[in-house]
C-alpha cells in the first residue's frame, strides 16, 4: 500500500467529529483499534510481531533472530491531539519497509517496526510509560500503582487489554534493538527543510503543585478573611510564565483539579500540573526553583499551604554524534536541531541503545492539538529519509 492509503485507514480511527482531533490514551478502545489496526498490516506484510507485558509491539522483517534495526514510533495521543504526533512515525516505517522490499532490497540485520504505549502519558499521568517500564527506569511496583481520572489502575487496565499485568517488568523487546530511529513530525518551527535530525532532547518534567487553603462561603466571606488557594495558584501561573521567559524555557500549567469545585464557595484545594522544560540541567532546575520560591511567598501571603511533588524528571538526551552524523550524510546535509518535545527514543538511548531520531517539517508549528498538520508531500519525503537510513543501517 501506499503511503497516502495507510496514512488515510490510520488517520480515520478515533478522529473526533467535533474537533477533528484524537483522544487516544493508553489501552482505550481508540488506542486499541488503532495497535489492531497496526496489527492487520502487520499481519497482512507476514511480519513476526512480539510483544512485552505493559503492551509494546515490535514487528520484525528478516530471518534473522538476532540484534536489529527498529523504527517506529506510538498510537496513543494527548487528550483531544494531532493526527501525527506518534502515528507517523509507525505508519512511515510501514511504508519504508514497503518501499525496501519493492526494490528487492535484502536486510543483512532485522528490520523491526515498534509500536510503543502511552507515550504521551495523557491516561496515567506518566509519559513515555511503555519504554520506561520497558526499560527499566519505572519498575513494576511504581507503574501498577499508577490510576487514571477515573481511578482505574493500570493493572486492571492491562487485564481489560487481555494483557497481564504478571508480566510487567523490563521488555526482553530491547535486547533485539541494536538501533533505534524514530520518525516524528516536528512539533516546533524550527525546521525549515522538509526533514531533519535531532541532536537532542531538552530535559523536563512534571511537578504537581499542592496549594491548601479553607473552604468558605463565596458571597458571606470578606474577601480578608479568605485563605484561597485558586488566588495562590493564579499568581503561580504568572509566575511560570514570566521566569519561563526570562530562562528561555518552558512551564505550562496545563491541568488543574480543584475541590470541591463549586461556583459559590472558596475552594479548600487546587492540585495543578506543571510541565517544566529548559536546553540544559541547571536552567530546569533554577526554573523550578524560582517557580516554587515565588509560590511559597505568595502561599504565606494568602495564608495557604504549597507542596511540590515531581511525578516525572527527564535529563537532557544528547543522541549519539557518530550515528547522528551518519543519518546526516545518509540524507546529504540534512539539518540538525534540539527539540523541547519528550520521545521513546530519549528513554532508549538513556537505557544505552544507540538512537536517533528524524523529523518531518510542521508548517505551523502546532502540535498537541487538531490543527496539528504536515504536507504531504513532506511526509514523503519523511519515508524515503527513512527508507533511505533504514538501507544504511541493515546493510
Amino acid at each position: 500500500m501506499s503511503f497516502e492509503s495507510l496514512w488515510a485507514d490510520e488517520s480515520a480511527i478515533g478522529r473526533s467529529p467535533d474537533t477533528g482531533g484524537y483522544t487516544r490514551g493508553g489501552w482505550s478502545p481508540t488506542e486499541r483499534d488503532a495497535t489492531h489496526w497496526f496489527l492487520d498490516q502487520c499481519a497482512a506484510r507476514n511480519l513476526q510481531v512480539e510483544s512485552d507485558g505493559i503492551g509494546n509491539l515490535i514487528a520484525w522483517w528478516g530471518a534473522s533472530d538476532g540484534p536489529g534495526v527498529v523504527t517506529g514510533s506510538h498510537l496513543d495521543s494527548v487528550i483531544d491531539g494531532g493526527a501525527f504526533d506518534g502515528p507517523l512515525g509507525v505508519v512511515s516505517a510501514l511504508a519504508a519497509v514497503d518501499r525496501l522490499r519493492a526494490e528487492g532490497f535484502e536486510p543483512g540485520v532485522p528490520i523491526g517496526i515498534g509500536a510503543f504505549v502511552e507515550e504521551e502519558g495523557s491516561r496515567f499521568g506518566m509519559p513515555c510509560l511503555g519504554s520506561r517500564v520497558a526499560a527499566g527506569v519505572l519498575s513494576a511496583e511504581k507503574a501498577l500503582q499508577l490510576k487514571d481520572r477515573a481511578g482505574v489502575g493500570l493493572g486492571e487496565a492491562l487485564e481489560d487489554a487481555g494483557l497481564d499485568p504478571a508480566r510487567l517488568g523490563p521488555s526482553p523487546l530491547l535486547r533485539r534493538m541494536g538501533t533505534f530511529v524514530e520518525l516524528h513530525v516536528e512539533q516546533g518551527r524550527g525546521l525549515t527543510a522538509p526533514v531533519g535530525v535531532a541532536s537532542s532532547i531538552w530535559p523536563h518534567g512534571r511537578f504537581r503543585f499542592t496549594f491548601g487553603g479553607e473552604a468558605n462561603h463565596a458571597g458571606t466571606t470578606l474577601m480578608e478573611d479568605r485563605h484561597d488557594p485558586m488566588l495562590t495558584y493564579a499568581m503561580t501561573a504568572l509566575a511560570a510564565n514570566k521566569q519561563a521567559r526570562l530562562a528561555g524555557a518552558r512551564a505550562t500549567f496545563g491541568r488543574l483539579s480543584v475541590e470541591p469545585n463549586g461556583t459559590n464557595a472558596v475552594p479548600s484545594q487546587v492540585t495543578a500540573w506543571l510541565d517544566a522544560r529548559a536546553a540544559d540541567t541547571a536552567t530546569l532546575e533554577s526554573l523550578l526553583a524560582a517557580i516554587t520560591k515565588q509560590a511559597t511567598e505568595r502561599a504565606e501571603r494568602d495564608g495557604t499551604t504549597l507542596e511540590v511533588t515531581p511525578e516525572s524528571v527527564s535529563p537532557i538526551v544528547d543522541f549519539p554524534a557518530g550515528l547522528r552524523d551518519r543519518l546526516v550524510n545518509v540524507l546529504d546535509g540534512a539539518p540538525v536541531l534540539p527539540t523541547g518535545a519528550g520521545h521513546d527514543a530519549g528513554v532508549f538511548s538513556e537505557a544505552g541503545i544507540p538512537t536517533a531520531m528524524l523529523f518531518v517539517r510542521n508548517p505551523t508549528g502546532i502540535s498537541h492539538s487538531p490543527a496539528e498538520y504536515a504536507e504531504m508531500d513532506d511526509c514523503l519525503a519523511g519515508v524515503d529519509a527513512l527508507a533511505a537510513v533504514l538501507k544504511d543501517l541493515a546493510r
